[in-house]
């Protein structure tokens, strides 16, 4: 699993979830401040990695997450052995 295969998940993701250019989607975006996510939009996209990824995200860990560049690196610092290395199971958004 590449950080780039993740990052163009999370992009994928916001971009329908939001109706917006993915291309607006960088590393560097801010969840709140730059997409104007609410809660709803935030907590589909944890479970959005929780489902692809098999990552579990504590409500906690979540409040934390800001960017997209520290849901990038939750994803790759979690995930489960089996899948560090292997394809994504399923499409973005499905």
């Amino acid at each position: 699993m590449t950080r780039d295969e993740v990052l163009e998940l999370i992009r994928e993701h916001l971009a329908d979830e939001l109706e917006l250019d993915p291309a607006r989607i960088t590393e560097e975006t801010h969840f709140r401040k730059d997409l104007r996510a609410d809660s709803l939009d935030l907590y589909t996209l944890v479970q959005e990695l929780e489902d692809t990824y098999g990552v579990k995200m504590s409500d906690e860990e979540a409040a934390q997450i800001w960017t997209v560049r520290a849901a990038v690196d939750f994803v790759l610092a979690h995930l489960p052995p089996a899948r560090a290395g292997g394809a994504i199971d399923r499409e973005p958004g499905s």
